[in-house]
């Protein structure tokens, strides 16, 4: 049984952001040792307002616009990836995907509570 509402479908966006941020810092890890690649990341605060507009406005989800990350000390090979920024950026992002979950699944148990309410 699927239930689709505003809230869940915002919820959902903001999942998918947030999954999209953990690809983002796990594809930065992996690129550590790669001579002159440049970290990159996204403006989750801009992308959910994004998000959130699209589905009052009822449209698809737009893809995810990836930027550079500014403020890291390139290494003499020219890359910046930081382990530390990106540990913290994946504990921010495994955090957020948390908060969706429990909000999708608070929202799915309102109306489950709803639709049972006559019994």
């Amino acid at each position: 049984m699927e239930f689709n509402t505003r809230v869940s479908e915002q919820i959902g966006r903001y999942l998918d952001l947030a999954t999209s941020e953990i690809k983002l810092t796990a594809a930065n890890m992996a690129n550590i040792d790669t001579p002159g690649y440049r970290a990159v990341g996204m403006d989750f605060e801009a992308e959910m307002r994004g998000a959130i507009d699209g589905v009052d406005r009822g449209k698809a989800p737009r893809p995810v616009r990836i930027r550079d990350v500014d403020g890291l000390i390139a290494r003499p090979d020219g890359n910046n990836v930081s382990m530390d920024h990106e540990g913290l950026r994946l504990a921010e992002a495994q955090l957020k995907f948390k908060i969706g979950v429990a909000l999708l699944r608070e929202q799915n148990q309102t109306l489950m509570d709803a639709i049972h309410a006559d019994k």
